[in-house]
């Protein structure tokens, strides 16, 4: 199996495009979304559609829950960047429609997949021990450990730090895919292909430039 993984596509459909169509040049058969989904880029709806259209497994990342759970009616800004945000999250909730927020609410924070190898690979948001707590990569190898919880598979695929890296702690392997939607920096977007079979797991991640 070949899981293209991806995160933090933030609502920017272009970009996700992007990512697919450099992906589909490499072949591909599973695609793996790890949370943070819709908000607040321009385009919610058409990244929905996206990740429904190929049979994306999602899951769910502190963005999709705020979008889910959070009523904006009932915020307070005190500057004029919460005042936009909370605007923003009024926007794409409307933009979304009832039933596919309802939708983004139900994903699971984890989901957990047996491959070929015997090994099992987990997907997050964030960290095992909590999906709203991301792993980093200037993050020590103990402070890694601290948020692998107690059953986190074999190898993780997470995102939530919008930095790609792979690490192994622990007997361990930690793959943050980055950002499709808000790498640091902007014009680029990252995605990274997971293969799976009976002789183990190889890693592969790339960068896509944006126009």
């Amino acid at each position: 199996m070949r899981f293209l993984c991806i995160s933090d596509i933030h609502g920017h459909a272009a970009a996700l495009d992007a990512v697919i169509k450099e992906a589909d040049s490499l072949g591909w058969d599973q695609l793996v979304a790890c949370g943070d989904l819709c908000f607040p880029g321009p385009a919610p709806l058409a990244v929905w559609k996206t990740l429904l259209g190929h049979r994306a497994l999602c899951v769910q990342g502190v963005g999709d829950r705020a979008l889910a759970q959070i009523d904006p009616n009932k915020l307070s800004a005190t500057t004029e960047v919460e005042r936009n945000r909370i605007e923003r999250l009024r926007q794409v909730q409307h933009e979304l429609g009832e039933i596919i927020v309802t939708r983004i609410g139900q994903l699971p924070t984890v989901a957990t997949l047996p491959i070929e190898s015997g090994h099992t690979l987990l997907a997050v948001h964030g960290s095992p021990l909590d999906p709203s707590e991301s792993f980093s990569v200037e993050m020590s190898d103990d402070e890694l450990i601290a948020l692998l919880g107690d059953e986190p598979g074999d190898i993780i695929v997470c995102g939530g730090s919008h930095v790609p890296f792979d690490r192994s702690v622990a007997d361990v392997r930690i793959v943050n895919v980055g950002s499709v939607g808000e790498a640091p920096g902007g014009g680029y977007a990252n995605f990274t292909i997971v293969t799976t079979s009976a002789l183990g797991i190889n890693v592969a991640q790339h960068v896509v430039p944006l126009e």
